[in-house]
């Protein structure tokens, strides 16, 4: 069978979750779950770093405006990471020439990558910080549900993270108009600070 199915599905996820996409196949490699995760994903250092990063993300993807500027940091990080992933998993199998696994994970991954970034625009619109937890507590278990899920079920996983992410785009542009009120309001802040503005007042 093609490893084409799950290339898609880890470009997916790794646009959302890029270091729990890395740390759970190797966890699945080096536990013997599946063949299918090639030896560079399971060596321990590889599992440490991306343990260590992916504790990162958990904490800063969850507070607000820091989840923004996490994924600004990662707009490329995760695309590489997804075409990373896909090249080494069509090499792994030989099923699937590793250039177009690389393209079409990375490509993918950027894709997904957009959705969340946009979507967290939207969310951090909303003053309180609850929703922002809500909605990264949902990314990660979607994460590990559907790459869990795809170890086993490749095409079926698949089809779910196409429509997950054909969902997200369609909800991305209907978020649109918050999306641009987020981007004036933080450009009004550091037009303010750039001014100096709400500098305590001298005294009388």
């Amino acid at each position: 069978m093609s490893v084409l199915p799950l290339v898609f599905t880890s470009g997916w996820a790794s646009g959302i979750n890029a270091y729990a996409v890395i740390l759970l196949f190797g966890i699945f490699g080096a536990t013997g779950l599946t063949d299918e995760v090639p030896e560079s994903l399971q060596r321990p250092d590889v599992l440490i770093v991306a343990g260590v990063l992916f504790l990162c993300e958990a904490v800063a993807d969850k507070i607000p405006y820091v989840d923004s500027v996490w994924d600004s940091v990662h707009t490329v990080v995760r695309p590489v990471s997804g075409a990373v992933v896909g090249a080494l998993l069509a090499g792994q199998s030989g099923s699937l020439p590793e250039l177009a696994a690389g393209a079409v994970g990375g490509s993918t991954a950027l894709l997904s990558h957009l959705v969340k970034a946009g979507t967290r625009m939207a969310v951090n619109t909303s003053p309180e910080p609850f929703s922002n937890i809500a909605v990264s507590t949902a990314e990660d278990l979607g994460v590990a549900g559907i790459i869990s899920f795809a170890i086993f079920y490749p095409v079926a996983a698949a089809i779910i993270a196409g429509t997950l992410l054909l969902l997200g785009l369609v909800i991305l542009i209907f978020l649109a108009a918050r999306i641009r009120r987020f981007r004036r309001r933080r450009a009004q802040r550091r037009e303010e600070k750039r001014l100096g503005l709400g500098t305590p007042r001298s005294p009388g």
